[in-house]
């Protein structure tokens, strides 16, 4: 319920075909150029980090330890299985331990964003709030080769006992884009009715056209459309001289009948499988607004369908929500269990940072079926609440089984965990030890990265720690406040009303300089007028 644990700007154009000037591109249109981007994705003051293969962490103390070694197998091809360390003979108590699966998804941010923009309340059960803690660049340190640096801080809140501990993840800084492998993406796209509201199709359309004059010659498009059926418009293609060819495919794209996204599904799969390219990013991209009403809806049911060309050939799906009305959870759900990830997009400028800067991290993987393990130390922990994550929860006995589903993330990506930590009066020594195992994307060899945090490195307010750390500390209050309204949640503790964090958010923008977050102060601000509120804040 509460999950509180008790512990004893713009891009030079491409060369080749049309350009972009071949079509008026209006603000929102770009938002949907981050199909080209963000879709080739699968998208401190701690102590030392410290690196081993498949080896127990436990930052220099043996109470408690991350959970013991479990057989490792998976049924990908090539997976071979690390060296692993002894475990302990006797796991920790669950009570100390915090397990989930990586999430480098933002789609719950964008789409709260459109939604108050527009004088609405967004909905609490599409407010995830990992997604508007990852939504913000973080300056941790980032390793040399494939895999994570591990970051621990934290800082105490105005609330008694009560302190923010952040666990941060970063992989090696991104290439060039002539320094990615090639890509292989199969676009799946809705055509239903639905999308025929301005700012959806037509902007999908636009939006392909720009991405593939910007492509390299070596990466391949196919296009797979879906309403009451699907179709494979256009097999892999490589771009190369072939441009035109998926500019006429792409011209052909009207909004017919209903919404079979299971269909699309499947059929962005099969073509997916028929056009596979050895040594290449091999994507399937969701484009729609997932308003699914005809066919299969289940999420569940829909991966089933699809699971083999997963598993085997390790084929990711990465989502692209659209429109104002948005099937959140479905196309969450997709992506969660689907080796993937989501984004929300809604405006120029967000379309562009995303194309022009992050293409590169998107193209390619540093680490497959990643995981987290926080083991909090009972002697000076009382309680620990992650904030977020929900849907990506593992169990503390799986964090070593490399068989259960982590997340999967590429380079220049950061991944953020935020708790709220009470301590034990008096505590005083080893407050925490976060854990990040992954496997390699190519051997599928298991590796670990550890870090720690002592009682003595909390700083001594949230608001006088970092700038990066009290963006993380604001973003995850304002979803806290936003989601007040579902039943499962009580408030944060420490939670400020909406206008002090709205001003907070001002201030760090000006400090910063940083569009994201002035643009973050500006949803709070608008929340703050339509007097949403958490249950325990006063006005």
């Amino acid at each position: 319920m509460n999950h509180i644990r008790t512990a004893a700007d713009a891009c030079r154009p491409g060369d080749g075909g049309r350009t972009a000037t071949r079509r008026r591109i209006g603000g929102s249109l770009l938002a949907l150029t981050v199909a080209g981007a963000v879709l080739l994705t699968g998208c401190g003051a701690g102590g030392g980090n410290n690196s081993s293969d498949g080896a127990d962490k436990s930052g220099g103390r043996n109470l408690p330890l991350p959970a013991p070694v479990q057989p490792t197998g998976g049924t990908a091809k090539g997976d071979q299985r690390g060296e692993q360390s002894d475990a302990p003979e006797v796991a920790p108590s669950p009570d100390h331990l915090s397990t989930f699966a990586l999430d480098v998804d933002t789609a719950s941010y964008g789409y709260a964003r459109r939604t108050l923009a527009s004088g609405g309340v967004p909905d609490p059960a599409t407010i995830r709030p990992e997604e508007f803690v990852n939504s913000f660049r973080q300056d941790y340190e980032r390793p040399e080769g494939n895999g994570f640096s591990v970051t621990v801080d934290g800082a105490r809140t105005d609330d008694g006992r009560w302190s923010l501990v952040r666990v941060g993840l970063a992989t090696r800084a991104a290439g060039s884009e002539s320094e990615r492998p090639p890509a292989a993406l199969t676009f799946v796209i809705d055509i239903s009715g639905s999308m025929s509201e301005p700012g959806r199709l037509d902007l999908a359309r636009e939006s392909l056209d720009v991405m593939t004059d910007r492509l390299r010659d070596d990466d391949s498009v196919a296009l797979v459309t879906f309403s009451d059926e699907a179709e494979t418009v256009l097999p892999m293609t490589r771009l190369g001289d072939h441009r035109n060819r998926v500019h006429q495919a792409i011209d052909r794209l009207e909004p017919t009948d209903s919404t079979n996204l299971a269909a699309g599904v499947e059929a962005g799969y099969a073509t997916a499988v028929e056009g596979l390219r050895e040594g290449a990013t091999n994507r399937v991209v969701l484009i729609s607004d997932a308003l699914a009403n005809t066919g299969d809806t289940d999420a569940d049911s829909i991966l089933e369908r699809i699971s083999s060309a997963r598993r085997e050939h390790g084929i990711t799906l990465f989502g692209v929500g659209v429109g104002s009305d948005y099937g959140d959870a479905l196309m969450e759900r997709l992506a969660d269990k689907g080796d993937g990830h989501t984004t929300y997009v809604s405006s120029r400028d967000e379309a562009f940072t995303v194309f022009c800067d992050q293409l590169p991290q998107n193209i390619d993987l540093t680490a497959r079926d990643a995981k987290a393990q926080v083991a909090f130390d009972p002697e000076t922990v009382e309680q620990f609440r992650l904030i977020g994550y929900d849907n990506r929860k593992v169990a503390d006995k799986d964090f070593r089984d490399d068989r259960v589903d982590g997340g999967e993330v590429g380079p220049g990506h950061t991944v953020t965990a935020l708790y709220a930590v009470r301590t034990r009066p008096g505590a005083s020594g080893h407050l925490a030890t976060a854990t990040v195992r992954w496997l390699d994307p190519d051997s599928r060899a298991p590796h670990e990265e550890s870090g720690s945090l002592e009682t003595g490195s909390l700083r001594s307010g949230v608001w006088t720690a970092s700038r990066s750390f009290q963006v993380t500390a604001v973003a995850a209050y304002f979803a806290d406040v936003l989601r007040s309204g579902d039943a499962r949640w009580s408030s944060l503790p420490g939670v400020p009303p909406l206008g002090e964090l709205a001003s907070r958010a001002g201030a760090l923008a000006k400090d910063t300089e940083d569009k994201d977050i002035a643009s973050l102060a500006t949803a709070i601000g608008q929340a703050d007028k339509l007097h949403i509120c958490s249950v325990d804040c006063a006005r």
